[in-house]
This record gives C-alpha cells, sequence and structure tokens, in this order.
C-alpha cells in the first residue's frame, strides 16, 4: 500500500505526500504503483483460476519498514569531545553507521582505513533487505495454462533483484513518489556531511537533502535524501 507520511492528510497521501517527519519505507510498496502496492480483486479470475488483481492506488497504509533499524534521516551526528580523531567520517563510525553508505544497498568495496568504514563502492543486492531476494521464479507445469508437474509442485527458486532497492523514504520536503507513472520509485538516502550551514531541504553534499529537520553546520553527518529517484525495481 502506498506509505502514507504522518503530517500529510488522506488526499495528500493519495496524491504524493510531502508533510510531516520524515519516515523510511519499502520501494516495493511504499511508492504509488510499485510491485507490491495495493491490490484488490477484480471480480474475475485468470486461466488457472486464481483471481486477478487490480491497483487501488487510494488504500493508503504505512508501506513502512518496521525493524527499528535506526537508519533515518532525522538524526545528525556531530564531531564532539568524545570523538578522536575529532573528524566527521570517525564520529559516523562511532555512531556504527559508515560514511558514504547507501542504506539497503550492499557495500563492495572500502577505502582503505584509516578512518574504517568510508564507502567507496555500494551496489543494488536485494538478499540485503529481503530473504531470497525478494522474489521467486515459478517453473511453470507442462499441463495446459501451466497446470501440473512441475508447478503442481510450487517448484520455485529465489531470483534478487538487480537494480531498483535501497530504503527510500519521505517527509519534512522529500516527495513519497519519483518516476514516471503509474508504478512510481522511491528516493533513497546517503550518509554525507556537511561543509557549511545547511538548511532543511538544502543539499548536505550535491543530490543528497537534508531532511533533518534542524539546520546542519559544518562537520555534521546525517542520511541525506537523494533527489534522483531508484530506477524501477528489476
Amino acid at each position: 500500500m502506498p506509505a502514507s507520511l504522518p503530517g500529510s492528510t488522506l488526499v495528500q497521501n493519495q496524491a504524493n505526500p510531502t508533510l510531516g517527519q520524515f519516515v523510511l519505507f519499502d520501494p516495493l510498496s511504499g511508492p504509488k504503483g510499485s510491485p507490491l502496492d495495493a491490490v484488490t480483486f477484480s471480480g474475475a479470475y485468470d486461466a488457472q483460476r486464481l483471481p486477478v488483481k487490480v491497483a487501488a492506488p487510494g488504500n493508503c497504509s504505512t508501506g513502512m519498514l518496521s525493524t527499528g533499524i535506526g537508519i533515518g534521516a532525522n538524526h545528525v551526528i556531530n564531531v564532539n569531545a568524545s570523538v578522536s580523531p575529532a573528524t566527521p567520517p570517525w564520529a559516523i563510525f562511532r555512531a556504527k553507521f559508515d560514511d558514504n553508505h547507501i542504506p539497503g544497498e550492499r557495500t563492495t568495496v572500502y577505502a582503505a582505513p584509516p578512518p574504517p568504514g568510508v564507502v567507496v563502492t555500494d551496489v543494488v543486492d536485494s538478499k540485503v533487505m529481503y530473504i531470497g531476494g525478494g522474489k521467486s521464479a515459478i517453473v511453470a507445469g507442462t499441463g495446459p495454462n501451466g497446470n501440473g508437474y512441475p508447478a503442481s509442485w510450487n517448484v520455485s527458486s529465489p531470483v534478487p533483484y538487480v537494480a531498483g532497492i535501497a530504503l527510500v523514504g519521505a517527509g519534512n520536503g522529500g516527495s513519497r513518489d519519483g518516476g514516471a507513472g503509474p508504478a512510481f520509485t522511491g528516493f533513497p538516502l546517503k550518509m554525507v556531511t556537511a561543509v557549511g550551514a545547511v538548511a532543511n531541504g538544502a543539499d548536505i553534499e550535491v543530490g543528497f537533502a537534508n531532511r533533518s529537520g534542524v539546520a546542519m553546520v559544518a562537520t555534521e553527518s546525517a542520511f541525506g535524501s537523494a533527489g534522483a529517484q531508484l530506477a524501477a525495481p528489476a
């Protein structure tokens, strides 16, 4: 179901909300028209007598992750007296995050330490977020309309997504839906660091906006919200 933002009205949530505190949601269900977005029974059945479902984009729900993983755009990490050496990458690492990381993607290359945990390359690997990668390939049966062996034995295998998967979010001025409809995509995050004063809604680093709800100053870091949406999940 499309993700509902806490500070947006029903009408806004049924359109493309931006108001309220920044929240995270699943790229497969949070954006309107995404692969697991709200559907309802059409009243018809297909050739295998399975119910045909149609999109119900007005049926909004949370669409959000609820794992308590501690990732979000609302927390600002600062260089304080407990950080030694007193640099943003060390502050980020002591906060249990990695600099430049895109949550929901898998890091394949780190810069040589020190400091530790500075990401060079993240790649889409949906096994990071979903058991088996999030989808399965059904082996069609050999009988009429695909019935019979092996479909009757529920033979399937995991097929991870290779594009369009990362944690996405919206709020504090950030849009829920991006890309071309009716199947929209979301906006991922990245751990970035301010080099000067950054108002809420302005870019912390190029392409990643401050959605924390507070103004940031130089050396402070946060998960910035991308201005470019994800590719379609595939």
